[in-house]
């Protein structure tokens, strides 16, 4: 197998394929070596930086207003509920007292009368009566407040009689059974005189604050990761090829530095990109005008010779022009090289017409070329440089080959790809990395540039060149471009 022409491109902004399969492969490991509890932890905890910032915010509050609501539930709710319990129970068992003690067949409406002014108490009785099983309800109406295990206690401490609780008949009152030698006396109290309302105020100070301190963080956390978003937009976009200038530094003190730095790197690489391309425009243009005066002096020198002496030196003449026409060409490929990393702006483009115009001038110099294309592929490219790149592989491979195939393909959502194969000696595996080199030069003695600034321009787009194995039985060259 023959070695052939290659170049350099310049170190990668991106990691290369292999080496990003190779770490999701080992991501994936790790994982799989996890424990349950940490990949249920790892499925559940948000990956961008505002869920994670929102939980660590809301996880110590929530654990925070549990325990104050537990404190208050747990000692003060307790305290007063007791207390007010024990002031119904014991107005209540203070009216048993005075009708156990009132003679026999007194009036007791006096009683009932002045209950119901002084101490808010419906009362009834009915004579005769007496207290079943059946007619003590024991369904809790109010699972989370301990008001009816309160007030059975007190009653219990206080009337040391039979009784029971009616907490179900009014929604708006207990009824409290309480069993006397004669018969029943019926005591309907409200509900509210065994609560207080701070219990709803300290619930929604609890609700409320909560709900304001995690909208204020929300809001202030969704500004500082809008800045760093803006960030890794410019730098992504920045990677990709595609400047945007400078970017306002704003959010949080870090980063406004981290934005402040990013725009020093930012100017300093377009500083050695204008240099680097000055310096080789000029080198370029300084080696144009020694080679017109060549070419020139060519031009002439058969009428200064003469007609005896122009047949021998035909051939030198040849030679000599194909040597200037190789130094032009050479020159070209160098201004190009200089040109390619900053030529043109991306913008939306079909892919297709670009390696159709490519394929067309390749038959024209002599190449035969199949294409495998869709019938459009709109991607964000540089028009003019993803030209170049394309024809550089496309003459790298009508070089050495007889036979060539341009595909076009859209790999998945993120990533077109451009292949070009062809049928010809290809290039060793172990050497096809050093074919990247600046120019390097194997067997054909060129000026390794056409792969060079293929590379180049590939991973200035945020892409990559890649050499492989072709169907053909050659080389297969696969330009990946990203969105």
């Amino acid at each position: 197998m023959s070695d052939r022409t290659t170049g350099f491109g310049l170190p990668a902004d991106l990691a290369e394929e292999a080496e990003s399969t190779a770490a999701r492969t080992a991501a994936r490991r790790r994982r799989s070596r996890r424990g349950p509890l940490r990949r249920w932890l790892h499925a559940i905890v948000p990956r961008g930086l505002l869920g994670r910032a929102l939980l660590i915010i809301l996880v110590p509050l929530l654990v925070l207003q549990g325990i104050a609501l537990q404190l208050f539930y747990g000692n003060h709710l307790g305290v007063i509920s007791r207390r007010l319990a024990a002031g119904m129970a014991g107005e209540i068992g203070m009216v048993v007292e005075m009708i156990q003690h009132s003679p026999p067949g007194a009036d007791r409406g006096w009683i009932f009368r002045e209950a119901a002014w002084r101490l808010d108490l419906s009362m009834a009785f009915e004579p005769g009566a007496v207290l079943s099983a059946r007619d003590q309800p024991r369904a809790a109406s109010l699972p989370l407040l301990p008001l009816e295990e309160d007030l059975e206690q007190a009653l219990r401490e206080r009337l040391l009689l039979r009784f029971d609780a009616d907490w179900q008949s009014d929604p708006r009152s207990v009824i409290v059974r309480v069993q006397l030698p004669d018969g029943i006396l019926h005591v309907e109290a409200p509900r509210k005189r065994l609560f207080t309302g701070t219990l709803y105020l300290f619930v929604i100070w609890l609700v409320g604050a909560s709900a304001l301190l995690f909208v204020v963080a929300a809001l202030f956390m969704k500004n500082q990761v809008r800045a760093l978003r803006r960030l890794a937009v410019a730098v992504e976009s920045f990677g990709l090829g595609r400047d945007h200038g400078p970017v306002k530094p704003e959010g949080a003190a870090e980063v406004r530095r981290a934005a402040t730095a990013f725009n020093r790197m930012h100017a300093r690489i377009r500083r050695f990109v204008t240099q680097r391309t000055d310096m080789l425009a000029g080198i370029s243009h300084d080696l144009r005008t020694p080679l017109t005066r060549m070419r020139l002096a060519l031009a002439m020198l058969p009428s200064a010779i003469g007609p005896e002496g122009a047949a021998a030196a035909e051939q030198d003449l040849a030679e000599l022009n194909t040597d200037v026409a190789e130094m032009e060409r050479m020159v070209a490929g160098y201004l190009a090289f200089a040109r390619g990393e900053v030529e043109g702006k991306t913008a939306p483009a079909d892919m297709v017409a670009l390696v159709e115009q490519v394929a067309a001038q390749a038959r024209r110099e002599g190449a035969a070329i199949a294409l495998r294309t869709p019938p459009a592929l709109i991607w964000p490219v540089r028009q003019d440089a993803l030209r170049r790149c394309v024809a550089n592989l496309v003459d790298n491979a009508r070089k050495h080959a007889g036979r060539i195939t341009l595909t076009v393909e859209q790999a998945d959502e993120r990533w077109a790809q451009v292949i070009v194969d062809d049928d010809g000696p290809g290039i060793r595996a172990e050497a096809r990395e050093e074919a990247f080199k600046p120019f390097a030069t194997l067997s054909d003695g060129g000026t390794g540039l056409g792969l060079a600034i293929a590379r180049d321009i590939a991973r200035a787009h945020g892409g990559d060149v890649m050499l492989e194995d072709s169907p053909l039985g050659g080389l297969r060259a696969r330009v990946r471009l990203p969105a």
